[in-house]
């Protein structure tokens, strides 16, 4: 019903979709029933490596891999797992079978990663995936984030060019994307995801659907539209797509940018308020 209201990229995320049982099902049935333009997986990748032949052969197009450090150590102490080695796996068999791109996403967090920029845009130079650095976001409240953490775009980009020489920004297509793309003195392309303190409200196409049937305009929406409940009482096609349009057309979230107006500001909901409603979490919502 999406993809007949217009929408042309679905992208499976989480959580984790590697772990639902017969996922490459899954994503032929959208490649054959939704029919959208493009495919797309974001996932940890620690289960990648033994499902890329089946994901790739169901028609999943592109794959995002979250890789946050390069040290195992840190991957430890930061997720809670020792499984580093079927990361790189992961990404490298992604790289080899053949989809239409493989991205590597990576969260800079000050005094965690921040000294690994450099060898992470190495290592997808040398697998062949590209790397998007996205800025410490403050949605939910689970990670205890601050502001002080936040790595900007532009410090960024000073510190690639400190160590690279000057880095070149470029638009690739006038299709929206969160990432600015730039490129270093060697061709090598990257991205940054500026959400934190350049946000692109104005600019952002993207809907996105819980597990649970929870309809959500924004990323840091409080609220979103129940389609589940409807479906499940008898729903017609047409009533289903109305409400989408509905939600849809009157659309005029700006989570990021209103959050940057923000003086004093913390995570974006406490632990209680998690606790008490798990959506307000980035995870349950594809972020």
């Amino acid at each position: 019903l999406f993809v007949g209201l217009g929408a042309t990229k679905l992208r499976l995320t989480g959580g984790e979709p590697l772990l639902r049982h017969d996922l490459s099902t899954l994503v032929a049935m959208l490649a054959v029933e939704a029919k959208p333009a493009d495919l797309a997986m974001t996932t940890n990748g620690v289960l990648l490596g033994s499902q890329v032949a089946g994901l790739k052969s169901a028609g999943l197009r592109r794959v995002t891999v979250s890789l946050d450090t390069m040290r195992p150590d840190r991957l430890e102490k930061h997720a809670r797992t020792t499984r580093h080695a079927d990361i790189i796996a992961g990404i490298e068999a992604a790289v080899a079978s053949g989809f239409v791109s493989v991205k590597i996403n990576s969260v800079v967090i000050r005094g965690f990663n921040d000294d690994e920029l450099v060898d992470l845009l190495e290592f997808g130079k040398r697998v062949g995936a590209e790397v998007r650095f996205i800025e410490y976001m403050d949605v939910g409240g689970a990670t205890k984030w601050s502001m002080a953490e936040v790595v900007s775009r532009a410090e960024i980009i000073e510190r690639l060019s400190h160590h690279y020489g000057r880095v070149l920004s470029f638009s690739r297509s006038l299709v929206a994307s969160p990432s600015e793309d730039f490129a270093l003195p060697d061709g090598t392309k990257f991205g940054v995801i500026a959400s934190t303190t350049q946000p692109f409200c104005r600019d952002c196409d993207r809907g996105r659907l819980t597990a649970d049937g929870t309809f959500f305009l924004c990323l840091y929406a409080r609220d979103g539209l129940d389609l589940r409940e409807p479906l499940r009482s008898g729903a017609t096609d047409e009533e289903l797509m109305a409400l989408i349009r509905t939600a849809w057309s009157a659309r005029d979230d700006r989570g990021a940018e209103k959050r940057l107006e923000v003086a004093e500001r913390g995570a974006l909901v406490s632990l209680e308020g998690l606790r008490a409603d798990p959506h307000k979490e980035m995870h349950t919502r594809g972020g």
